[in-house]
């Protein structure tokens, strides 16, 4: 069973630069009932302007990725890491002991679209580092392609916690995809796109669904849908290891 958040149910942010939906309580906007789920903490769905972005700041303990829809993303960090991440890149930071980094719009013209993502890792103090893969449409046209994973499996990011995270992309009903985690995972669905099925329910973009104990999920009927799909421990809220 699915339990489903619609888009327009989300958190918002109205910072004239920064035009941004928070699926879970982030920032100013806080939701008792939407505190994260199982190890995932953070589903920003951000709009930045041409030309602006977030300074300089740190974090500490925190597994965060950046995945671009539209336009170019700008990553300076503290370990000396300057990148452009654009659509089909998927940036992994992971904070550890402690790093600072920025995030701009790299370009002074067109608009960046893009989720930043937060997963509470398995162990503190981990030493920091920043990976970045791109995964071209083919890997994902109709088929789940794991873009991260505790041991960087077949070319995705690796990741400090018992998670992995894969991306779709689905049009018509010739497209379709099966993924199946076990009974004893929890799965939570994000439509970045478009819109799908998930087990027979139709997401549109921004949507989301909670799946406990999730065994089987099928996917397909897409509208121009892209889709990121989180394999998740078999627990409730997101907690911060000792």
């Amino acid at each position: 069973m699915l339990d489903i958040r619609k888009a327009q149910h989300r958190g918002k942010a109205n910072h004239g630069w920064l035009q941004s939906n928070h699926t879970f309580s982030f920032g100013h906007y806080h939701d008792a009932n939407q505190q994260g789920f199982s190890d995932l903490l953070v589903i920003n769905d951000d709009r930045v302007a041409p030309g602006q972005g977030f300074g300089t700041h740190p974090h500490r303990d925190m597994e965060i990725f950046s995945y671009v829809l539209e336009g170019a993303l700008e990553h300076k960090d503290s370990m000396g890491t300057g990148s452009v991440i654009r659509p089909g890149d998927v940036q992994m930071m992971s904070a550890g002991t402690g790093v600072r980094h920025s995030e701009f719009n790299h370009s002074h013209e067109e608009p960046v679209h893009f989720l930043q993502i937060w997963l509470v890792p398995g162990a503190r103090g981990v030493q920091p580092r920043y990976q970045q893969v791109h995964f071209s449409a083919a890997e994902k046209r109709g088929r789940l392609r794991q873009i991260i994973s505790p041991g960087g499996e077949g070319g995705s990011l690796a990741v400090h916690q018992d998670a992995r995270v894969y991306a779709g992309l689905f049009d018509g009903s010739a497209e379709t995809a099966t993924l199946d985690v076990g009974p004893d995972r929890h799965v939570y669905v994000h439509v970045a796109r478009g819109s799908l099925e998930v087990n027979g329910e139709r997401l549109s973009e921004g949507d989301g669904a909670r799946i406990r104990n999730a065994g089987a999920l099928r996917f397909g009927q897409g509208e121009g849908a892209e889709v990121l799909v989180f394999d998740l421990r078999p627990h409730e809220l997101p907690t911060m290891p000792q």
